[in-house]
């Protein structure tokens, strides 16, 4: 099983790295051939608009090289130095993105507003450059499209942000086309008033994919809904009666879930505990998409509202200290096994002995002798015994 788990991990992040690059290589040659072509058209059409938005699409290429180097670093296997993968490393490309994009509204904004006050410095665009703004709406709007179906099959919040780079590039070239049109029907204004209401559009984008990335940077959990729907999943699984510490944090497009897990028999065994563990985690994998790692710690009681058994000696010192008590008891020489409860701030002793009693009247007088020697230390608080041959007490 965890050998499979393992091959399904490194078939995850295969699929995340082939989505990224095939992205990224796929936008890097049409945003090459788009900033030719507009530069050209711009040049020989006489539209210094649509030269501005070659060089933008020129700049995007920088935005699709750093997607591709975040996404080959961010789909590495944990390391010694990132215990946690590298998934935080998409985080920051998507907040390096948004920060261009909000460049990008900045710079068209500031553009926009200058030649408003400048009316001298428009050309009079011929018919090419409105052909090549056309082509670069009608392209840049696929490459949107084309990267975002991509974002949501492997859950990317780099490559969703990647998408709307394009998209702010296509809406860029829809303001230079209703520019040009404008300025050949003789409303000059109308590309600069355009690109202001367009510039507003963009920043807030961008704002929203900075806003997502800080919040993950610093570690923000899963909204109330996604953390019903976690408490729902674990409280299905059997002999869980409640859950308590939940935390919860994201890593890229994966979450990793802490939980404390309280059992309805505070007794179990060991084994039985870490049993229903792992049917906490692997239900939660199942169940919840975006969950990836989880961490469960089981609780025999409810430490927040229980006395807390810190403080209490461990294993080595508790039999020591029991051995002391019973001292002057001759049956627990032949003890098989002993079970310490920690429970309630005290302990609890469970004591296997051999069934040495003549009757289970003599058995019932040394269980009660064995409890009283309990009295003097306050750490204990019961013992129950059990015989070999005896129905348990």
């Amino acid at each position: 099983m965890a050998v499979d788990k393992g091959a399904e991990v490194a078939a995850e992040r295969e699929r995340r790295l082939g989505a990224i690059t095939r992205t990224s290589l796929v936008g890097a040659l049409v945003n090459l051939v788009l900033s030719l072509l507009k530069i050209g058209a711009g040049v020989f059409g006489q539209s210094y608009a649509l030269i501005v938005d070659g060089i933008h699409s020129l700049s995007d290429l920088l935005s699709d090289l750093l997607v591709w180097l975040a996404g080959r670093q961010a789909t590495q296997a944990p390391d010694q130095e990132h215990p946690y993968g590298h998934a935080r490393f998409e985080t920051v490309a998507t907040l390096v993105l948004g920060a261009l994009l909000g460049a990008v509204a900045i710079g068209i904004a500031w553009d926009a507003v200058a030649r408003l006050f400048r009316t001298e410095t428009l050309l009079r665009p011929g018919p090419i450059a409105l052909v090549a703004a056309l082509a670069s709406i009608l392209t840049k709007e696929w490459l949107y499209w084309y990267t975002l179906g991509y974002a949501k099959r492997v859950r990317s919040e780099m490559l969703r942000a990647n998408a709307w780079h394009h998209r702010s590039d296509a809406i860029s070239s829809i303001v230079v086309l209703v520019g040009i049109a404008g300025t050949l029907v003789g409303l000059a204004y109308l590309d600069a008033i355009a690109a202001i209401l367009v510039c507003l559009m963009i920043a807030k984008i961008a704002w929203d994919l900075i806003w997502e990335a800080l919040r993950e940077l610093v570690d923000t959990g899963l909204q109330a809904e996604r953390l019903a729907a976690v408490r729902d999943v674990i409280q299905s699984v059997g002999g869980v009666r409640d859950l308590h510490l939940l935390r919860t944090r994201k890593h890229g497009g994966s979450v990793t879930v802490d939980v404390h897990v309280l059992l309805i028999d505070p007794k179990v065994s060991v084994s039985e505990g870490h049993m229903i563990s792992l049917a906490v985690e692997e239900r939660l994998k199942a169940e919840i998409d975006e969950i990836n790692d989880v961490t469960v710690h089981i609780d025999p009681e409810d430490d927040e509202r229980s006395d807390r058994c810190s403080g209490l000696p461990l294993r080595a010192e508790a039999l020591a200290r029991l051995d002391a008590l019973w001292s002057g008891v001759a049956a627990v020489a032949g003890r098989r096994r002993v079970v310490l409860h920690y429970l309630n701030g005290r302990i609890d002793v469970e004591l296997h002995l051999e069934a040495t009693c003549g009757s289970d009247d003599e058995a019932r007088v040394l269980r009660r002798r064995l409890q009283a020697a309990l009295a003097p230390d306050p750490v204990f608080r019961q013992v129950t015994v059990h015989f070999t041959g005896l129905a348990p007490e």
